[in-house]
């Protein structure tokens, strides 16, 4: 049953990384609400210390992964909005 959860692992996380390149290319973040990913950043930090406090590799790394594509999103929406 683990491969299911890497799986699903796998796809949430990389699902961020279309966005997060198209708006490093772009510059363009007039889509994107920053209410809503100031909300997801910080909810994937506590996944992320949450899968460290139960020493899960699978939460780990895709909450790992998904706050640093999130987090250039993030960044690049303060920069340029």
């Amino acid at each position: 049953m683990n491969i299911i959860g890497y799986i699903a692992a796998v796809l949430t996380t990389f699902s961020f990384l279309p966005q997060a390149l198209q708006v490093i290319k772009t510059k363009d973040t007039r889509g994107i609400n920053l209410t809503m990913y100031v909300m997801f950043v910080v909810g994937v930090f506590c996944w992320t210390i949450y899968g460290i406090y139960l020493k899960d590799v699978a939460i780990i790394l895709a909450n790992a992964v998904t706050l640093l594509f999130s987090s250039v999103v993030l960044g690049y929406k303060w920069r340029y909005r």
